[in-house]
């Protein structure tokens, strides 16, 4: 199953997920990045989002089903949001024993990532992530407070340069191939068998913020990386 959540309340960027860039609302990008590998039946936009739910109808997309608002707050978390739509299709016959998960603040992720991400998966893992190579490194420029209030670096190490650090890559929030039986036993916080799948910088841009949607905007104006239908 393939599976964008889009709860209607964010905060960041209010609306964000029925703002159009290149033409369609911003949650159509993942669904079509979905279509690539999947049939509408096997596509589950999980929204409160009736407008949302509207929108995406214009272009051929049937929302399974419209999320309950007590898994639309603020404090649920995504392990809720995943097991319930697994529920849903169990419900009706359909037991996947993978979820890729597709958030829609990730608008140019494209199927070659997410390609790439399932080739590396399989079923001894528990989760395969998306990452982007992290800018700031704990062994060089985060640090943290100790019990005088004095800053410690985040991570010791006998390192000069930058260069010289071991990588740390960060989440991008993009793609996330799941084991569903990890899901279910584990929950999605304890996973401990996690591949990463490196993406670009560009293709790793995450809307949270106003600064952020206008980033993405110029982007696109600039190289065009989303496509009109």
């Amino acid at each position: 199953m393939y599976l964008i959540p889009a709860r209607k309340g964010s905060k960041g960027i209010p609306g964000k997920n029925l703002r159009t860039i290149a033409g369609k609302p911003l949650a159509m990008h993942s669904i079509d990045v979905a279509r690539k590998f999947a049939g509408d039946d096997d596509i589950c936009l999980s929204t409160d989002d009736e407008a949302l739910i509207g929108a995406v109808t214009q272009w051929n997309y049937e929302v399974p089903f419209i999320r309950p608002q007590h898994l639309a707050t603020d404090t649920t978390s995504m392990h809720e949001v995943l097991i319930h739509a697994l529920d849903f299709y169990e419900g009706r016959g359909k037991h996947y024993q993978t979820l890729v998960l597709l958030q829609p603040t990730s608008p140019f992720r494209t199927s070659d990532d997410v390609a790439q991400a399932l080739k590396l998966f399989h079923n001894d893992l528990d989760m395969v992530a998306s990452v982007k190579l992290a800018e700031a490194n704990p062994y060089y420029v985060l640090f943290e407070e100790d019990s005088n209030g004095y800053l410690q670096k985040s991570k010791q190490g006998n390192f000069v340069t930058r260069q010289e650090c071991p990588k740390v890559w960060q989440l991008n929030g993009a793609v996330y191939i799941i084991n569903t039986a990890s899901l279910r036993l584990k929950g999605l916080g304890k996973f401990d068998k996690i591949l990463k799948s490196e993406m670009t910088t560009l293709a790793s841009l995450d809307l949270d913020t106003e600064l952020d949607w206008k980033l993405a905007m110029l982007i696109n104006e600039e190289y065009h990386l989303l496509p009109h239908k």
